[in-house]
């Protein structure tokens, strides 16, 4: 008998198309009443598309978002002198960047960072609409609001690089510029004036826990993959009635590492890691140069790196600099 064992093969159980629970007072109805089955759409997830539940936190972050996103295209055209085959050419490389240090936490002219002070006005105002909506959603449903926290844990990394660090550094240009390139650019730029990033220890901790997640989830990906023949894909049932899909993957991990987790924990365990990393990012970032000026001579303070051997110049914090203000 052939078994389903393909990695790249996957089982499509079309039922009957299902609209959704009832909705309760006070909600807008659903967009697109009659769904569709798409069989391209089953090979990635299931093949019902539709409805939609939009309602007016989605619309207003869809029209926030939307103002956002063209503020900053239009700025990048323009940096090119609205030349469409330019603007083409150099997407990667075109930006919207913060106010210059001299305007503070000031609101400067709209070409020198007014426009990038909009933006992050409607971008942040779009993230926390659908942040809301995401919540309300999974209380409509009768769900946990794991969703809406890992989603927070995100927008807090978002919220610290835009708007709380920038404000106890008292300047607006300490923020991320909006662009591909120019924010990789900060981000290598920020690392060699505060010392090495990679000092950092919640860097190393967001290192590890965005790391910890890849593996964990390739892990359960893995895992399950491997069982779906005995019906493992099945998880709500198996963690209800142990079969033979879970029991062999339990017994795997403990003949592999001699322990195992559930179908629950691994879970709990992949959501905290991810949850973790934006978390602990967040907190480095926002130590930098507010709390910590050079990571490199914090970590050789509390013996965490040896100093750089006597053969090379010592090493100077820049704050303590002739001339430094």
């Amino acid at each position: 008998m052939a078994e389903y064992q393909n990695l790249f093969t996957t089982v499509q159980a079309t039922g009957p198309l299902h609209h959704g629970v009832p909705l309760g007072h006070g909600n807008s109805p659903r967009t697109g009443e009659v769904p569709g089955v798409f069989h391209i759409l089953g090979r990635l997830g299931n093949a019902q598309i539709g409805p939609i539940y939009l309602g007016g936190l989605g619309v207003a972050s869809l029209i926030c978002g939307l103002i956002a996103f063209t503020t900053i295209g239009m700025n990048m055209l323009a940096s090119v002198n609205w030349d469409p085959i330019q603007f083409v050419r150099q997407l990667f490389w075109l930006a919207l960047e913060p106010p210059a240090p001299a305007y503070g936490l000031s609101i400067p002219p709209l070409n020198q960072g007014g426009w990038w002070l909009i933006t992050g006005l409607f971008l942040t105002a779009s993230l926390m609409f659908w942040w809301a909506r995401v919540y309300r959603r999974a209380r409509e449903l009768g769900l946990g609001t794991h969703t809406a926290w890992a989603f927070a844990a995100a927008i807090w990394l978002f919220l610290v690089l835009g708007l709380f660090r920038p404000i106890l550094m008292g300047s607006w240009s300490e923020a991320v510029p909006y662009g591909i390139f120019p924010h990789l650019d900060w981000t290598a730029a920020f690392s060699l004036r505060y010392g090495n990033l990679f000092y950092n220890p919640f860097h190393a901790l967001s290192i590890v826990f965005l790391y910890g997640s890849t593996l964990l989830f390739a892990m359960h990906g893995a895992t399950i993959l491997a069982v779906t023949r005995f019906g493992g894909e099945r998880e709500i049932e198996q963690i209800v009635d142990r079969g033979t899909a879970s029991e062999r993957a339990a017994l795997f991990w403990r003949w592999t590492m001699g322990f195992n987790a559930t179908m629950e924990s691994i879970h709990r365990w992949a959501w905290w890691f991810a949850v973790l990393c934006p978390l602990a990012g967040g907190i480095g970032i926002l130590l930098t140069g507010t709390v910590v000026d050079n990571w490199y001579l914090w970590s050789v303070k509390h013996g965490v790196v040896p100093p750089y051997p006597e053969v090379f110049p010592a090493v100077i914090d820049p704050a303590l600099a002739n001339g430094a203000k």
